[in-house]
């Protein structure tokens, strides 16, 4: 990554911990895009539904040239599982973002027979 990972809290204390994970998960994607120009790490604690327990929410943005990449809705109530989901999202992103740059898009399957014949007719002649 050409930039540290910034991390930044949110009606919470920082954490070293979550910060440490948060930079390895940041680093793993490097090996999907090694061209990776910046990435930003939100993590806060959601005010939302004080009676059933406060959600935390992650929100990452990825820099590579030529795209910016988000995630910002993915909540729990565990900060752990929060940050995971959305570096799960944000691979996901940059996977298809690489897959479209090498040209590798998915192609749909060409029909092997007439698409106006019934399963169980014949095909006419």
């Amino acid at each position: 990554m050409k930039l540290p990972v910034q991390i930044l809290f949110h009606g919470m204390e920082p954490s070293d911990a979550l910060a440490t994970s948060a930079r390895a998960h940041a680093h793993k994607l490097e090996s999907f895009a090694p061209d990776i120009m910046a990435c930003h790490v939100s993590i806060d604690l959601e005010q939302k539904h004080k009676q059933q327990g406060r959600p935390f929410g992650v929100r990452i943005d990825l820099t590579i040239p030529g795209h910016e990449l988000v995630v910002n809705r993915v909540q729990n109530e565990d900060v752990n599982i929060a940050l995971r989901d959305a570096f799960d999202n944000m691979k996901r992103q940059l996977e298809e973002v690489v897959r479209k740059r090498r040209g590798q898009v998915k192609q749909h399957a060409v029909p092997l027979r007439d698409e106006t014949e019934s399963p169980g007719e014949p095909a006419s002649k």
